[in-house]
């Protein structure tokens, strides 16, 4: 019963993200700009007030949003929400941020939607997936991945930070022998992932529920993994863990994140790195 209420409960949520995503689309080019410094944009929290009223509407339970806060009542469901994920890059100008959506039932990913509306590649992206569906689906598109059974190999992509593109010798050397693609946002990396594009994504920051949950689900969608520093796969049981579910994380085929998870990711960290 859940899997059927699921899929249909995912065609709506697509649509509602995808509206939102015209917001995001219209913020980049507005004639004075982007608004907002640092990591907070004006846009997020537009954004995230839509969402929460249409998600809430499509159904009702808790909330765990990055922007307008959470509420959590012990319901069995919970949206987990980011407008705007790579906000900062978002503000330097930089394409690829995207809008995350994901739901949990019992602390488990079941739905995911990840849209970015501008792309570097100049088109809309959009992902999703929810429970009972044996394939994603890429702009209306069925999507058929495997990823239980890939491995690290020349060809290959890891999903990255966009600063990676700072360091490119010491960023090719820890993601050997695949090579890597740095772009902003970490729900987007883990999308594109699970859709294809790539056997992990990594971010080599602390993440919260709202930064991971809908690219978890996807990844679970095309069999994969979302993996903590230690090679632990990630939990949202408290509200501890869903302000923080680890130090560092790694999202998709299984073997190659269980693989990088081992390499030693703080010599990107040395500034002697290149």
């Amino acid at each position: 019963m859940i899997n059927t209420q699921m899929q249909q409960t995912l065609t709506q949520v697509i649509k509602v993200v995808e509206r939102a995503g015209i917001l995001l689309a219209e913020e980049c080019v507005r004639p004075g700009g982007r608004r907002g410094y640092g990591d907070k944009a004006e846009i997020d929290v537009e954004i995230e007030v839509f969402l929460r009223e249409e998600l809430l509407r499509i159904l009702p339970c808790d909330w765990w949003g990055e922007e307008t806060g959470h509420v959590l009542s012990g319901n069995s469901f919970c949206w987990v929400v980011d407008p705007n994920d790579g906000t900062s890059d978002f503000l330097k100008g930089l394409d690829g941020s995207a809008i995350s959506v994901g739901l949990l039932h019992s602390n488990h990913p079941i739905l995911g939607v990840v849209h970015a509306p501008v792309t570097p590649g100049g088109r809309p992206d959009c992902i999703s997936w929810a429970q009972g569906m044996d394939h994603l689906i890429r702009n209306r598109l069925p999507v058929y991945v495997d990823l239980s059974k890939q491995e690290l190999r020349h060809g290959s992509l890891v999903m990255v930070s966009a600063a990676a593109g700072n360091k490119p010798q010491t960023n090719r050397e820890l993601c050997a022998p695949a090579g890597f693609y740095s772009m902003p946002s970490i729900a987007y990396r883990l999308a594109k992932v699970a859709a294809g594009d790539g056997v992990c994504g990594l971010s080599l920051y602390p993440v919260s529920a709202h930064d991971v949950v809908a690219g978890h689900a996807l990844l679970i969608g095309a069999k994969g993994v979302l993996v903590d520093e230690s090679g632990d796969p990630i939990q949202y049981r408290t509200e501890v863990e869903m302000l923080r579910v680890c130090q560092q994380c790694f999202g998709g085929a299984p073997s190659v994140c269980v693989e990088l998870a081992r390499r030693d990711w703080a010599k990107v960290f040395d500034p002697r790195a290149s």
